[in-house]
């Protein structure tokens, strides 16, 4: 049941508790690891005009021109509400959903917050929100919520234009506010709440890139002062009534490094106690972090606070998104890099996890996103890929460790490339053409990857499974980790007695036949190997016993294709 809302200016407004009469979503019954989430933009993702796909195998390029990119589009929370059957046909289970608070009118991306007590009215309504995340629970799927504690909108200015960060770490005057009634809540108005130390220069330099403001969107103060600490709480505050009023299931942070790692820990135990208020036990927290694994390993491990009065240890975030990975993996899959970077990834993952959290070691995995740091051409990894490397790389996600995470778009092979980010954040409805969008349920890639889906979430070993890079061999003789481009590469996941052999041909051009390893004890008897994905009927297991080969599968893969193996 929806209701009327009163306005709020104040963190001194809001109450609270439970809602009366509401019951919140306990968080449904899958582990983290379990998900697959899907990443929406909401501008970019659909309005509520009823529009028609094409019919067709073939992928579909994102619509929208550069002037159109470069502005607000047109999604809404209805569009995304007629489009859920077409998430979760996907094999999705969770929405990740880009900030919803009303953001500057230039802005039409979420991170340029202007108040943080409503939705953005060009998105739709609070009450439809509601409607959009009670939808997905009808549905099973979580929904997490992007939110930015770094920094708000452009809400005012310094007196002589935008000065950059001082290398002295200088504070700069206060200009004055662009609005007389913004930023809300009326807390934030206050100038000694605001770093005021210019923009970033280098986004890798410290303390710079922890004081210094995004472009034109102006840094909180995030030291250790008595207004960081009020800033702090009230957008712990702020961030919990939104909990309490659309009854979502987690949040993803964005722009972590930029914080403390104390302000994080606090932040995330804040919300987490306040989530089992709401009876939600499984309330989960993931951050954009882009930097070093003993980095991110500040902002996901336990911290114990250093106060003389309270001795409890906080932890932070629950998981980070994999940079490192996301990094790597385009060149492996497209035949273009060797793999060896990528099978270390996994042991350095395994370094660090010791110190983390205890699902620290499952990162939020993925192939294209929208926000591509440091990069000075932004591009989807659809560009310069065929179908089969977009299933292959999505097909290497849903299989490995970690949690797989698809941006909207590419599972109907979205291309876009330029100099900017607008560039990879196109539409999935057609700005010129009112009847017109992209949600084709034929398309080989959206299938593919519901295929995919489908044997994942009926595969325990993909989900829990530990993961083991295995050897290979062209000749049946010789096996060894492969570290050329265009290399067989094969990884199982090993769970009790079961073992789930992936195998990848990265070769554009070229069959190749090859021996993979297996575990020798466990298939002892087996004679062979069936496949659940990418071919039909088995491939035959030999050596091992008092043979001079050792245990292994026999496999022959066309270019770029990928299979995947059980015995049973």
């Amino acid at each position: 049941m929806f209701h009327s809302l009163p306005t709020l200016r104040s963190v001194q407004d809001i109450q609270l508790e439970p809602k009366p009469g509401k019951r919140y979503w306990p968080n449904c019954h899958r582990e983290w690891r379990e998900e697959f989430i899907y990443f929406i933009l909401i501008d970019r993702f659909h309005d509520s005009l009823l529009r028609h796909a094409p019919d067709q195998k073939e992928r579909t390029h994102g619509f929208g021109t550069a002037e159109n990119l470069g502005n607000f589009c047109g999604g809404t929370f209805e569009g995304i509400i007629q489009h859920l059957d077409y998430v979760r046909t996907l094999g999705c289970t969770a929405l990740w959903l880009s900030p919803v608070l009303e953001n500057n009118l230039t802005a039409y991306h979420g991170y340029a917050t202007q108040n943080y007590l409503a939705v953005d009215p060009r998105f739709g309504t609070q009450n439809e929100l509601e409607h959009l995340v009670e939808a997905a629970h009808q549905l099973d799927m979580r929904v997490f919520l992007d939110i930015v504690l770094h920094h708000s909108g452009d809400n005012w200015f310094y007196p002589d234009d935008e000065p950059f960060y001082h290398y002295r770490g200088v504070r700069f005057p206060f200009g004055d506010w662009r609005w007389n009634d913004r930023p809300l809540p009326v807390e934030l108005r206050n100038p000694d709440m605001y770093n005021r130390q210019g923009r970033i220069r280098n986004f890798d330099a410290y303390p710079e890139t922890l004081e210094g403001d995004f472009f034109g969107l102006k840094a909180f103060r995030n030291d250790a002062s008595p207004e960081a600490a009020d800033v702090l709480d009230v957008l712990t505050k702020v961030y919990c009534y939104w909990m309490q009023e659309l009854d979502i299931d987690g949040f993803r942070i964005d722009a972590v490094k930029h914080l403390r790692p104390e302000a994080i820990h606090y932040f995330c135990n804040r919300v987490r106690e306040y989530a089992y208020r709401l009876g939600k036990k499984n309330f989960f927290i993931f951050g954009e972090l882009v930097g070093s694994d003993h980095l991110c390993t500040d902002y996901i491990g336990p911290y114990k606070s250093t106060s003389t009065v309270d001795v409890n240890i906080y932890y932070g975030l629950d998981s980070v998104l994999d940079f490192p990975l996301y990094n790597i993996l385009e060149g492996v899959i497209k035949g273009v890099a060797s793999p060896t970077r990528l099978i270390e990834r996994y042991a350095e993952l395994q370094d660090q996890a010791l110190h983390r959290h205890p699902l620290g070691e499952y990162l939020v995995t993925f192939l294209d996103n929208h926000d591509q740091i440091g990069q000075s051409v932004k591009q989807r990894f659809g560009y310069g890929a065929t179908d089969k490397q977009i299933i292959a790389g999505v097909g290497y996600l849903l299989c490995a460790l970690g949690t797989p995470c698809l941006y909207y778009g590419t599972e109907q092979g979205f291309d876009g490339s330029g100099a900017d980010d607008r560039w990879v954040r196109e539409c999935m409805f057609n700005p010129e053409d009112l009847g017109v969008n992209a949600f084709n349920q034929n398309c080989t890639i959206y299938q593919a990857i519901a295929q995919l889906a489908c044997i994942r979430r009926k595969t325990p070993a993909l989900k829990f499974g530990r993961m083991y890079w295995r050897e290979i061999s062209l000749d049946g003789q010789l096996f060894y980790l492969p570290t050329e481009p265009g290399s067989l590469l094969a990884f199982c996941r090993m769970l009790h007695d079961t073992e789930v052999l992936i195998v990848y041909n990265s070769s554009c051009s070229e069959i190749q036949t090859g021996y993979v390893i297996v575990d020798a004890e466990l298939h002892k008897r087996a004679n062979s190997f069936f496949f659940l994905y990418g071919s039909s009927g088995e491939a035959p297991l030999l050596g091992g016993l008092d043979s001079s080969m050792p245990r292994c599968v026999q496999v022959q893969l066309l270019p770029t294709q990928l299979v995947i193996l059980s015995a049973g």
